[in-house]
């Protein structure tokens, strides 16, 4: 047992603040009262059984063990206690904490130290600025911020449940009722930042979290800009988003910034809730950036038969790729909406939240998934000012009249195949060949009995 006393788990785990020793002495004790703990060949077969006492204890948590048996000890970010791994956001990773003191649990957004540049300290620290002027139930709120160190982070409020694509990937695509409630739900949520003249410039389903009972709140505001800050805004000029959902005006004209653009992501946000697809599947960056100007989606009743012509008509709307065009106002999508907003959302049965004990430490590099900086494409020649959305449309026509892909609206009739008559039309040549081919077979198995009896 001393052995066991002496392992790296144990002294990390004092050093950590987060155990006492008289902790470790009553799980031991509760191991030796069960049996078997002295009888275990190997010092670390022990530790994992200690390890996992502590955890039944409620004493540390899956992944704060994993994070003392590999001799990490700090597990802290000033007075938040972290105790699981969420995933990551698009400037950082974000963790499950707990304030030493209220006992409140909260949401930590992480810079990594890797990334701790004078510029992008600046962009976090607007981050944070940004997010504090927002108030309202449907926007993850903020708390509070700070530095430990050279660390840097956000906490913000925890919103138990999954994110919008998670739970697509995970339950299958959503129905009519199910998309429209928790996509209007969203759309209150930007309606009220958009008053607030901000623009939040990275709408994907990643991003629209869903709680157990059906409440959503838009996250992650790390790309969002302000209507009116022109040049001020670090990232004016660039193409920032993520690909699947870029509206065609941000990747034309990047210095053109505008609410109707989030109506557009959130557009291509119910075509994947509702079909359970990204409206251009594969391909490269460019690849999407091309397909986002110049091609419409497959029809939506190609993956979801259910779905009504007039919510076709509804998302296409808001995909319209002309922003003059398009839905106005976040007010207006949830206007179109409301004839399919149950008054009580029941979505599928949403899985836990599964804590991964082997997720990285406190704090690491990782890979960003947002896109901020589209490279190649941001370094296509743009104009030093703003240009209206018409001169917008302007150039995408003359780019279409040259021989490219139609760019008119996407209504229902212009979504990809199947139309209605198409689909009519491959079904009753699925019913031909179903009964065709095994004719076919039988009549040549017949003639060929007919054939071998004439020879004989």
């Amino acid at each position: 047992m001393t052995g066991l006393k002496e392992t790296t788990f144990v002294r990390s785990s004092l050093a950590s603040n987060l155990v006492n020793q008289t902790q470790i002495d009553e799980a031991i004790e509760r191991l030796r009262a069960a049996g078997g703990l002295d009888a275990l060949p190997a010092v670390s077969a022990s530790e994992e059984r200690l390890g996992a006492m502590l955890v039944e204890m409620g004493v540390l948590t899956a992944y704060q063990y994993q994070q003392l048996r590999e001799g990490r000890t700090k597990l802290n970010l000033g007075p938040y206690i972290i105790t699981d791994w969420l995933g990551q956001g698009g400037m950082g990773q974000v963790f499950v904490a707990v304030h030493q003191m209220m006992g409140r649990q909260v949401a930590i957004k992480v810079l990594p130290r890797s990334k701790s540049t004078p510029e992008a300290i600046a962009s976090f620290t607007r981050e944070i600025q940004t997010q504090a002027k927002l108030d309202h139930r449907n926007l993850v709120r903020a708390y509070d911020a700070g530095h430990d160190g050279n660390v840097y982070f956000l906490v913000t409020e925890y919103v138990p449940g999954t994110d919008l694509r998670r739970l697509v990937r995970s339950q299958g695509r959503l129905t009519m009722a199910q998309s429209a409630s928790v996509i209007s739900q969203a759309a209150v949520g930007l309606g009220y930042a958009h008053e607030k003249g901000l623009v939040h410039r990275d709408v994907k389903p990643g991003n629209l979290l869903v709680t157990p009972e059906g409440l959503v709140k838009v996250s992650d505001l790390g790309l969002a800009g302000f209507l009116h800050e022109g040049k001020d805004d670090p990232r004016a000029g660039k193409i920032v988003g993520t690909a699947d959902y870029l509206a065609p005006e941000k990747i034309t004209q990047p210095h053109f910034i505008s609410a109707v653009s989030d109506i557009y992501a959130l557009g291509c946000t119910l075509y994947y809730a509702v079909t359970g697809k990204v409206p251009f599947p594969g391909g490269s960056t460019r690849d999407k950036a091309r397909r986002h100007c110049e091609e419409t989606p497959w029809h939506p009743r190609q993956f979801n038969p259910e779905v009504t012509d007039e919510f076709v008509d509804l998302i296409a709307d808001m995909m319209e790729k002309d922003p003059r065009r398009r839905m106005s106002s976040a007010a207006e999508v949830v206007a179109r909406l409301a004839p399919w907003v149950p008054s009580q959302l029941e979505l599928p049965q949403l899985a836990p939240h599964d804590s991964n004990a082997n997720a990285p430490p406190v704090p690491t590099s990782i890979r960003d998934e947002t896109v901020e900086d589209f490279g190649e494409l941001n370094n296509a020649p743009t104009p030093d000012e703003p240009v209206a959305a018409a001169q917008v449309v302007a150039n995408e026509q003359r780019t279409a009249a040259k021989g490219g892909a139609s760019l008119e609206t996407v209504h229902r009739r212009e979504f990809k195949l199947p139309s209605d008559a198409s689909l009519r039309t491959r079904q009753a040549v699925l019913r031909a060949l179903t009964i065709a081919i095994p004719v076919s077979f039988l009549a040549g198995a017949a003639l060929t009995y007919l054939f071998l009896e004439f020879l004989r």
